[in-house]
């Protein structure tokens, strides 16, 4: 059965990987992104839908559907403050989930890092931390949190501290065995990947998936494709 996605961060490193993976894959009939401006081309199957990510009232219009992916994210840099930071990474997925749980939405999958914990002395992994608590608090029946560590890809923009931290991984790439592996970098769209596979094989309760084990259910993702493709 065909689905609705819902996507908000769709045009970022991992989320523009996601909505072009949604749009590939039959088991989704319609992909509606939620921007804030207009900055996406028109495809088939795609719904850009331009909100004010304050109004509820027109957030409640447009978070239909049956699963919604959550991959907005900026830096403290690109925001320009600490308070500006939480208001897009934490209080954005908190509200956006409260009313699409609200709206009866089954599943709710957020990309949030590794390391991320409410009780952290970083800001950044604090905050976080609080959005997965934030959101696990509305008890949706299937909730998947996705704590990638370096990302790989193309962006826009450069991030030093994540630039710095991909040359420090693959550097000791092979020696980040074990509880370790977790830490070496990896690619955005194995994590889109990973989230279109949770989001369809539906398993229930909250899960927490680390690089290591996305890496893994990409595979399985792709393996599916390639054999529904042959």
């Amino acid at each position: 059965m065909s689905q609705t996605a819902v996507v908000i961060g769709g045009t970022g490193l991992t989320g523009s990987h996601l909505v072009t993976r949604l749009l590939h894959d039959d088991r989704f009939s319609k992909v509606k992104v939620l921007l804030r401006t207009p900055s996406l081309k028109l495809r088939p199957g795609l719904e850009p839908i331009i909100v004010d990510f304050n109004d509820e009232e027109g957030l409640a219009q447009a978070l239909t559907g049956d699963v919604m992916f959550c991959c907005i994210g900026t830096t403290i840099r690109q925001a320009g403050s600490q308070e500006k930071f939480r208001a897009v990474d934490h209080d954005i997925p908190v509200r956006c989930a409260t009313i699409a749980r609200r709206q009866g939405m089954k599943q709710f999958l957020l990309m949030s890092s590794i390391g991320a914990s409410a009780i952290s002395r970083n800001f950044y992994l604090r905050t976080k931390g609080e959005t997965e608590n934030g959101v696990m608090a509305l008890a949706f029946p299937g909730y998947h949190i996705f704590r990638p560590s370096i990302l790989v890809g193309l962006r826009r923009d450069f991030r030093l501290g994540e630039w710095f931290g991909y040359i420090l991984t693959g550097l000791f790439y092979f020696f980040l065995l074990g509880r370790w592996k977790k830490y070496r970098p990896i690619k955005a769209s194995n994590v889109a990947l990973a989230m279109v596979y949770a989001a369809v094989n539906k398993p229930d309760g909250a899960h927490i998936y680390e690089s290591d084990k996305i890496r893994e259910m990409a595979e399985r993702e792709k393996e599916r494709t390639y054999r529904a493709n042959r």
